[in-house]
C-alpha cells in the first residue's frame, strides 16, 4: 500500500487515511508537501504550548494552530478534518499513553485547539534528489528518534530533552545533507548534530526510543535532526488531563508546499 501511495497524488492519500484504508507510516507520501507533527490539547493549556514552541522553534517549528473546537485545519489545507486525516494517532491521559486510535472522532471535544509542527519527513525528497537515499524510506521503515541530552526551554509546564531523528549520510556529503536540510526552517532546518551519538546523550544507537533501528554503514556518518516527537515527550511530563498526538511516523501531511519559508494557502482555499 504504501509502495502504490507513493505514486498517488495527495488527494488519493488523504483518502486513504481518512478512509482508513491506510494506517502506516508517511514517509514519502504526498510529495511536494510539508509534513505535520500534531499536538491536540485542551485551550486551557494551549497559551503554555504556544510558548512553548516559540521558544523551541528547531524542534517545534508552529506551522498552524486551529480554532478552539474547530477539527477543520483551514489554514493547512482545502479539506482537512484533524479527526481523521492522520494514519494514527496517541491518546494521553495524565501523562501517560491511553491507547492508539487510527480516528479520534468519538474522543473530540468542543475545546480543544490543535497544533501542526514541522516534520523532517518534508526534507527528505530533496535529499533523495540529491542522490542521497534514505534507507528508511527505502525500506518501508519508520525514521529512528533518540531522546537525547539537549535540553529545551521551558514554558508553563512543558519541558523535556529534545527529541532527535537519524539518518546515515555517507562521510563526504554529510555538509551537502546540512546546506539541503537547512533550506526547510519549518522542517526542523539544518541538523542539530552529527557524528559520535553519545555526545548528544545517545548511548544505543541501535536501539531508538521510537521508530525502527538503522544501520549506518561503514563510511557513512548518523546525522540528527530535531524531532517533532520532542512536543510529544513535553506533553508527558506536563500530564494535562488529556492531549492526543500524531503516532510518531504517523503525520497529517498538508496542502502547504514544503519548501514555503511561512506557511501560505491560497486565500481562496476555505
Amino acid at each position: 500500500m504504501h509502495e502504490i501511495l507513493r505514486h498517488k497524488p495527495l488527494t488519493d492519500v488523504r483518502a486513504a487515511i481518512r478512509a482508513n484504508l491506510y494506517r502506516s507510516h508517511t514517509a514519502g507520501l504526498g510529495q511536494g508537501y510539508l509534513q505535520a507533527n500534531l499536538a491536540i490539547m485542551p485551550e486551557a493549556h494551549a497559551l503554555d504550548f504556544m510558548r512553548y514552541c516559540q521558544r523551541n522553534p528547531k524542534p517545534c517549528p508552529l506551522t498552524g494552530v486551529s480554532d478552539t473546537g474547530n477539527p477543520v485545519m483551514f489554514t493547512m489545507g482545502r479539506d482537512i478534518d484533524i479527526r481523521t486525516d492522520v494514519p494514527a494517532y496517541n491518546v494521553y491521559r495524565d501523562g501517560r499513553l491511553e491507547c492508539s486510535l487510527n480516528d479520534i472522532t468519538e474522543i473530540w471535544q468542543d475545546d480543544f485547539v490543535v497544533f501542526a509542527l514541522g516534520c523532517s519527513f518534508t526534507f527528505e525528497r530533496a535529499l533523495e534528489e540529491a542522490g542521497l537515499p534514505l534507507w528508511h524510506i527505502q525500506n518501508d521503515k519508520t525514521v529512528p528518534m533518540f531522546r537525547s541530552n539537549i535540553d529545551t526551554v521551558p514554558a508553563g509546564p512543558f519541558s523535556g530533552k529534545m527529541v532527535v531523528s537519524m539518518r546515515a549520510i555517507p562521510e563526504d556529503r554529510v555538509g551537502e545533507a546540512v546546506e539541503i536540510s537547512r533550506r526547510y526552517p519549518l522542517a526542523h532546518g539544518a541538523p542539530v548534530h552529527w557524528g559520535d551519538p553519545a555526545k548528544i546523550g545517545i548511548t544505543d544507537i541501535s536501539s531508538p526510543e521510537w521508530g525502527d533501528a538503522a544501520p549506518v554503514p561503514e563510511g557513512h556518518v548518523p546525522v540528527f535532526w530535531a524531532c517533532g516527537v520532542t512536543p510529544q515527550v513535553a506533553l508527558e511530563s506536563a500530564r494535562l488531563p488529556i492531549c492526543i498526538t500524531h503516532k510518531p511516523g504517523h503525520m497529517l501531511i498538508t496542502d502547504i508546499a514544503e519548501d514555503a519559508e511561512v506557511p501560505v494557502l491560497h486565500p481562496n482555499t476555505h
